[in-house]
């Protein structure tokens, strides 16, 4: 009798433990990501599979995407999503950040056709176009489709927007797009951390794990360096647009990059993560008296006072037009949307040295510069 009851007590034990390994193969080994609020990253035996949160959609999902490694069989019971196999050996790029990075990273000689090449400030790319191993897809707006099939990618990175409508005939080609989210995302970190995921697609898991690591120790000094600074001035960023200000909202990278740099924002309680479209009358009434204003610009030249006053006049009520505290980034002559996104340590930085005056041994500034007469 007690010969069978230690069998049937053996017997359970050993059920209980294959239904608890089976639970755990099907629920995977999700990744720790520290930062990132849009993306969640689950290893299966076979597969990754990798979920974008929806950014203007709360509870739905952007796009779910399975990753298959290149060298093994495509799993017979694979969850509902976009199969990408990697690493990815062609890819179609349509932003400069992403092809900046995957330089970075030693993957430049995988990418295989650019949109918007104007924009892409990054030589390799720009020399390979010319050579005719890049194939130049026009915009990225209204891509070339018949030479996005010539190049034969196995993926397409591009940029997804809120009420875009969809892709058009790309998503008639049979490639993976894959929606490249991470400017969504509530925090420089969260956003640079982005990079683990396109380390996954390109095969370089340690690289980017690495870089991050790097970035992540970085900022964290600066914040650090900060607390002993005391609280900095009061920052008015962006411009006019036509006749839209664009204003970085309080849930946005470039918001809480200020709160980082101990700058005092006026949009620090909006909750939005993207810009804020305003009227100029609403930025002057309530940022009219920040202590700095720092922008943006495309030219081939610096910016002057003189020039700033011409593109609106307006701008001479701001106090930090008048007291000559405004610093320009020009993004022809800087790096500044090719490495701040993956490396906002550097950004952060400019941040703190311009918003603290005061700092002790102060760094040279890498994007923006004081405005001239």
């Amino acid at each position: 009798m007690y010969r069978f009851l230690l069998i049937g007590i053996i017997a359970v034990l050993l059920s209980s433990c294959g239904a608890r390994t089976g639970a755990s193969q099907e629920e995977g080994d999700t990744l720790q990501l520290k930062y990132s609020s849009l993306l969640t990253i689950v290893r299966h035996d076979g597969f990754t599979q990798v979920d974008i949160r929806n950014p203007w959609k709360e509870g739905k999902l952007l796009h779910t995407y399975i990753l298959v490694p290149r060298s093994s069989q495509l799993p017979a019971h694979l969850p509902h999503g976009t199969v990408v196999r990697t690493p990815v050996e062609r890819a179609a790029v349509f932003t400069t950040v992403h092809c900046s990075l995957l330089a970075t990273i030693g993957r430049a000689d995988r990418i295989v056709g650019v949109a918007d090449l104007k924009y892409i400030k990054i030589p390799y790319v720009q020399q390979q176009v010319s050579a005719g191993r890049i194939a130049d897809c026009g915009s990225g707006m209204n891509p070339m489709v018949e030479k996005i099939i010539d190049v034969k990618p196995d993926v397409i990175l591009l940029s997804p927007f809120e009420n875009s409508g969809g892709y058009g005939k790309l998503e008639e080609i049979d490639v993976p797009l894959v929606e490249c989210a991470e400017y969504m995302e509530t925090s420089p970190l969260a956003r640079a951390e982005w990079m683990k995921f396109y380390g996954m697609l390109f095969g370089k898991e340690q690289t980017t794990d690495s870089l991050f690591a790097v970035v992540d120790n970085n900022y964290q000094s600066l914040r650090q360096d900060v607390r002993q600074l005391g609280a900095g001035r009061s920052v008015v960023l962006d411009k006019m647009v036509g006749t839209v200000w664009y204003v970085p909202g309080g849930r946005s990278t470039i918001g809480q990059m200020v709160q980082d740099a101990g700058g005092r924002y006026p949009w620090a309680d909006d909750s939005h993560s993207g810009s804020l479209s305003l009227a100029f009358e609403s930025v002057l009434e309530r940022a009219g008296d920040a202590d700095v204003w720092m922008y943006r610009y495309s030219s081939d030249h610096s910016h002057t006072f003189h020039e700033l006053l011409s593109e609106y006049h307006g701008y001479r009520q701001l106090q930090a037009f008048a007291d000559r505290n405004v610093y320009a980034c020009n993004v022809e002559q800087t790096l500044f949307y090719e490495e701040s996104p993956f490396r906002p340590d550097y950004l952060l930085s400019d941040f703190i040295q311009i918003l603290h005056p005061d700092t002790p041994n102060p760094k040279p500034l890498r994007y923006y510069q004081k405005l001239h007469e």
